[in-house]
């Protein structure tokens, strides 16, 4: 017989301006004590010293996380220019350095080839499987690793301030998987001089912000009360980027029940991907067909 899993059942989104230093699944573990939920996790993510936004999702909205991981991100970063490090951060061993400091507009021009459709190569110290393991635990072992480059769609990369001559910061909006340090790496490439992230932070990550986010010293604060849970978004907030159609009472209960249900007339298009609402409160996710959606996950709200 399976272990019972203590804790609440709540439901809902959590925005947490997560600090450097802490990983994000020790963030999600303290708001899940916080909260005292039975279930939780998150939609992204952030390397230990990288700051911003990290939503964590409490019980059915861990159902719409792959929504939030799916959606665009925006991220500020501070690039130092002229070092290499083997972790492509600040926190690798120097791996090469260089005297060349390229100039406002000569990094403005190269960051055109980084907007679109691009390929990237991830971090050696990344979270990537390589025949079946963690390409950092290969990489703190010693073992050279070739990483595949993988398609990433950047929306926007743009500079926004140049400190000094040793840094330039850019902001990039991009989808699912995207490096940062590998920006960071691949632009100090392109400009001859080498490159690594010092600073990361994450500004939005679909329909969350970082304005929004507490901080982890206001949820200890917070923490088993109250004024805690008034924090929390509606699992809704996850489905943002899907159209909703409206169920009615009898196709709640069958979409409920894992079955296609009716829903009222909609201007969604055949088999387009949607969630149905009733009374405002999420039932399904699925795809629309004729009148009915056919659910591929089912909400218990």
């Amino acid at each position: 017989m399976g272990r019972t899993r203590k804790g609440r059942d709540i439901s809902g989104w959590l925005v947490v301006d997560k600090p450097a230093g802490l990983t994000s699944t020790a963030v999600v573990n303290k708001v899940r004590w916080a909260l005292q939920a039975k279930k939780a996790g998150h939609a992204g993510t952030l390397d230990p010293d990288a700051t911003g936004v990290l939503a964590v999702a409490l019980g059915e909205a861990t159902k719409t996380v792959p929504y939030i991981t799916d959606a665009l991100k925006a991220y500020s970063f501070t690039v130092r220019l002229g070092v290499s490090t083997n972790t492509d951060d600040a926190e690798g061993e120097v791996i090469a350095t260089s005297d060349i400091r390229p100039t406002d507009e000569q990094i403005k021009d190269a960051l055109a080839p980084f907007v679109g459709d691009i390929m990237q190569v991830p971090p050696k110290f990344s979270a990537v499987k390589i025949d079946g393991q963690r390409a950092y635990k290969l990489a703190r072992d010693g073992e050279e690793v070739e990483i595949a480059a993988r398609p990433l769609w950047v929306d926007e990369l743009v500079m926004t301030d140049r400190p000094d001559a040793d840094h330039v910061t850019l902001e990039m909006v991009c989808g699912k998987g995207g490096y940062v340090r590998s920006i960071a790496r691949d632009l100090g490439a392109a400009l001859g001089c080498h490159g690594h992230v010092r600073e990361l932070r994450r500004i939005w990550s679909g329909p969350f912000e970082v304005e929004d986010g507490l901080s982890m010293e206001r949820i200890e604060t917070l923490a088993q009360s109250p004024e805690l849970d008034t924090y929390l978004r509606p699992v809704d907030q996850g489905l943002a980027d899907l159209p909703e159609v409206r169920a009615t009472a009898e196709g709640a209960v069958r979409m409920r029940n894992g079955n296609p249900g009716m829903v009222l007339a909609s201007d969604v298009d055949y088999g387009t991907e949607c969630w149905a609402s009733l009374d405002g409160v999420p039932v399904a996710v699925g795809r629309y067909k004729a009148g009915e959606l056919h659910p591929s996950r089912v909400f218990n709200l």
